[in-house]
Parts: structure tokens; sequence; C-alpha cells
């Protein structure tokens, strides 16, 4: 098992920042991608970013965060963030960790790539 730990949610302006991290525990070395997916009232939760966990390749966005938010990881702490920069209203919800093992013919933008999510975080933001 995987365990995730988001935290760095919180209330923000628009226009502003927020860096969310996840710690990940236990077995790891199973973990092929890593990803931030969010969910706002009433709607699916829906695919934000995504990476490889450990080999080179380049980074996933959903169009809508593109430009605005960056994934980036630290595997000697075993550490995913999300950089969201420019933040607008519609950026609100709870942001949700998830690791995955590989999956043969599975986007990693599909939930279906996905073994393990974390517990979730609010992100709010105000106008």
């Amino acid at each position: 098992q995987v365990q995730l730990v988001e935290s760095g949610g919180g209330l923000v302006q628009t226009g502003g920042s927020l860096r969310l991290s996840c710690a990940a525990s236990g077995r790891t070395f199973g973990v092929y991608v890593m990803g931030w997916f969010r969910q706002a009232p009433g709607k699916e939760r829906e695919f934000v970013a995504g990476m490889r966990w450990s080999v080179y390749g380049t980074p996933t966005y959903a169009d809508s965060v593109k430009g605005r938010f960056t994934i980036s990881r630290d595997n000697a702490k075993n550490m995913v963030y999300l950089q969201m920069n420019a933040l607008k209203h519609e950026d609100k919800g709870v942001y949700y960790c998830a690791a995955g093992a590989y999956k043969t013919w599975v986007e990693e933008t599909s939930r279906a790539a996905y073994d393990h999510w974390g517990q979730g975080n609010q992100v709010t933001v105000s106008s």
C-alpha cells in the first residue's frame, strides 16, 4: 500500500499562489505515475497534472491550468508538489494527490491510472 498525505491548501485571493505538497510513504517502489486531481462542489473529480515518478518524462497538464500550474517531485524525499500561480475562482475545490502503478494503455490523465489517493486538501479562491 502507498499512503499519501497532502498539505498546503487554504484560502487565497484571485491571482495569488499556493503550493500543495504530497508526502508519499509505504510501498512507493511500485509507483509509476503521480498526479493531482481536483473536485469542485457538485462536479466530477478532474485531472489537473501528472508526471512519471521515477523516470524522466514531460509532465501532463489539464488545458485549464497550463502555464499556471507546475507539478514537480523530489524522489529523495518521496514528495510531489503542485505550484499553483495566477489562481482563478474556478480553481476552487478539493485537491487530491494520487499515485498509480504502471498500466498498459491507460493515460495518466485518467482516474483509472491511479490506485492510491490522499485525503484531499481544500483550496478556496476568493475574489
